[in-house]
């Protein structure tokens, strides 16, 4: 079988100039130091950080510094994931004082750039030092106080990516309280969803939003969800930001909402939960303390609420930014991301490198230059976006032929799989001697399974490394153990620091009956594939060890999503790559924009054949010619088993609200399950299912 790993090469894009002096070889030098073994490679440090993971883990939290009281446990070690057992027991600690521990009056905290509009066509950038954030952060901790804020108490936020945002969220759980966050783009009805199970006491919201150009007022979304929680929570509170600087026409205000500007005042007035030298009261709680709440995309039910420890975020991010990713407080990290995906946490935990955030909203692609012209301008260092954007970008822009980017030293990717054709793009075309770090690990562990290292080469296609601490293996569907290059399923056999507490609700938070459905569907989630370990539904490649990664990673997509046709397993990433290098030049013949790959069931269950969809741009059309054309190339490239059966024709591809294809929805929908199936508040085009359905009556009378 023709695998992913065969359009690889063997030489790198990118070596490091100085791998001796990363902080991962440093951290290799220490190992050896403390006990006496000679590690050499990133492979040997990876292995040991994985049998050993309660000396690693507290190693982490000296060499990185962590503020707080650390104890003498960290974990047993002899506990399978499935325990999902306590870390540092005897632990004290609070994220936000770890990201607020730089308090320099010079030093640049926060940036927030927005899109231009005709009304506003060169908005300011807003800047925050360290010092104005924490002073900032100080004055919402006494206001939230006086509004009765207390440990455990989950506040929310329906905002766009503004100072304010991160402000609140640093200031929640400051005082213990536990942040939960939507984008501002997702529908009033999606996160009804999502606050209905956890009940805020206090929502923060924008009254406008900018993107695509236009400004779209936000406070009737606000009153909806409102209107739709009212039946179902205790009222919340209501604080109104306004992060535009154009003036907006007045909109309806309820009486009782307060806006971000006297929500501050009356923290300033009364200067609640300060010591006596002026020091914000951080309530450390223990390690193993919720912190956040995020929420699956998931495209059926209920959208899950996912409980994250707040020991565990501060020493994960802690590990990829300073020891993997080699993060400086010089550096100038950004991310686009909306305050809904999980990215939005990532970026702000950066802040305890005591680096500086870029905060942009707004369309990233309208004016594709916009957001590398804030590289040059703000001399971004750090760029993060997901490899939806980077494909699209391919399309249309070559940012090196129009911008310096010289400050660039990483460009993260994730989302999906970064396929290899959009390597070759971002080292012609963007930088070419920047690390490219693809990215995976989800919002069920709000951080990374495998992904960058500054102490290792980057080869086209793949995944640097698998991270340090995290022990991932490729099982077999029997759940064996593969061999390297063999395609298989992702799991994590031993206990990690950010595995999620579990699904809201938590013990003390609800009723035994609700507690106990939430235990339960947290263990079907990711502990019921295999025995003892940390299912998480990607179908990857762990390749052969190249120098001395110990073996990257080639992300196939999910597991649902595999394609089997005859038997034979492979990822819709191997088809999508295909599509990716010989049908997305826009001036070429023949012109692909979008695709979706799924297997419908034939022969009464039995077999399977590859459904094609594409998106082709307006005007064009599918010819036999086009067809002769891609099945020819996925024979040439791939295989007879990679051939689409049948290839067709559509207007739109659906996503989920975080920009992600929903293959298995359009697998299930294709094989009969009905439309009233889907949750359309998960979706960004829900109407665009019908035609799906109306396709696989079609296909599955043709089968019949």
């Amino acid at each position: 079988m023709t695998h992913s790993t065969a359009s690889l090469q063997e030489l790198p894009l990118f070596t490091p100039e100085d791998q001796g002096s990363s902080p991962t070889f440093l951290l290799i030098q220490r190992v050896n130091q403390i006990y006496g073994l000679t590690l050499k490679s990133y492979h040997d440090l990876y292995t040991w950080s994985t049998n050993n993971i309660d000396a690693f883990w507290n190693l982490v939290w000296d060499t990185t510094n962590v503020i707080g009281h650390k104890g003498t446990h960290v974990v047993d070690s002899s506990a399978l994931p499935t325990l999902n057992p306590s870390w540092f027991k005897d632990a004290s600690l609070n994220w936000a004082e770890n990201m607020l521990a730089c308090r320099s009056d010079v030093k640049i905290a926060l940036v927030e750039a927005t899109e231009p509009t005709p009304e506003e066509p060169a908005p300011a950038i807003r800047k925050l030092t360290y010092a104005q954030l924490y002073n900032l952060v100080a004055d919402l901790v006494s206001s939230l106080l006086h509004h009765g804020i207390v440990p455990g108490d989950r506040v929310a936020s329906y905002s766009s990516n503004s100072i304010e945002n991160v402000a609140a969220c640093l200031a929640v759980t400051a005082i213990g309280g536990i942040w939960v966050s939507a984008a501002a783009d997702f529908g009033s009805a999606g996160v009804i969803e999502r606050f209905e199970q956890v009940q805020p006491k206090i929502i923060f919201a924008v009254d406008a939003v900018v993107y695509n150009h236009k400004v779209h007022y936000h406070l009737p979304k606000l009153s909806a969800l409102l209107a739709g929680l009212s039946a179902k929570i205790p009222k919340p509170k209501v604080v109104i930001i306004s992060p535009l600087s154009n003036s907006l026409p007045e909109q309806s205000w309820e009486p009782d909402w307060l806006s971000w500007e006297d929500f501050v005042e009356q923290g300033q007035s009364l200067k609640l939960g300060r010591t006596v030298h002026g020091e914000i009261e951080w309530v450390r709680l223990p390690f193993d303390a919720p912190l956040w709440i995020l929420f699956s995309s998931g495209t059926t039910g209920r959208p899950k609420p996912i409980v994250h420890r707040a020991g565990g975020m501060l020493l994960q991010a802690k590990k990829e930014f300073a020891i993997c990713g080699d993060l400086r407080p010089d550096d100038v990290f950004f991310y686009y991301t909306t305050t809904g995906w999980m990215m939005w946490n990532f970026l702000v935990s950066g802040l305890s490198l005591g680096c500086t955030l870029v905060l942009y909203d707004g369309s990233p692609l309208r004016d594709p230059s916009l957001l590398w012209k804030l590289v040059d301008d703000l001399g971004i260092t750090i760029f993060g976006t997901s490899a939806k954007y980077i494909d699209q970008l391919s399309k249309k822009y070559k940012p090196r032929e129009h911008h310096s980017l010289q400050t660039l030293r990483h460009i993260y990717s994730t989302g999906s799989p970064l396929a290899p054709p959009l390597f070759d793009y971002v080292y012609e075309h963007i930088h070419p001697k920047v690390l490219l770090g693809s990215i995976t690990g989800g919002t069920d562990i709000c951080s990374l399974f495998a992904g960058m290292c500054s102490a290792l080469p980057v080869y086209r296609g793949e995944i640097q490394c698998r991270m340090l601490g995290m022990a991932i293996e490729s099982y077999s569907p029997t759940g064996t153990l593969n061999p390297a290059d063999e395609p298989g399923e992702l799991v994590c056999v031993k206990p990690f620091p950010c595995m999620p507490l579990g699904f809201w609700p938590l013990q003390g938070f609800g009723t035994s009956e609700d507690v106990s459905a939430a235990q339960l569907r947290f263990h079907q989630s990711y502990f019921s594939e295999f025995d003892g370990v940390w299912y998480h539904g990607d179908h990857i490649i762990i390749t052969r060890s190249r120098g001395g990664n110990g073996g990257g990673l080639v992300m196939l997509g999910r597991s649902d999503g595999v394609l089997n046709p005859g038997g034979i397993r492979f990822g819709s990433s191997e088809i999508y790559e295909v599509l990716d290098l010989c049908f997305s030049n826009p001036n070429a013949d023949y012109t692909v924009t979008d695709y979706l790959a799924v297997g419908q069931k034939i022969d009464n269950g039995v077999d399977e054949q590859v459904v094609l969809f594409l998106k082709l741009p307006a005007g064009q059309a599918i010819t036999p010619e086009f067809e002769k054309a891609i099945r020819a190339e996925m024979r040439t490239r791939r295989s007879p088993r990679h051939v689409p059966a049948k290839i067709i024709q559509v207007e739109d591809i659906p996503y989920t609200l975080n920009g992600k294809r929903v293959e298995v929805l359009v697998k299930k929908i294709i094989n009969g399950a009905p439309i009233s199936s889907v949750n359309p508040a998960t979706l960004s085009n829900p109407e665009c299912l019908e035609f799906y359905a109306k396709i696989g009556n079609a296909l599955r009378a043709e089968a019949a």
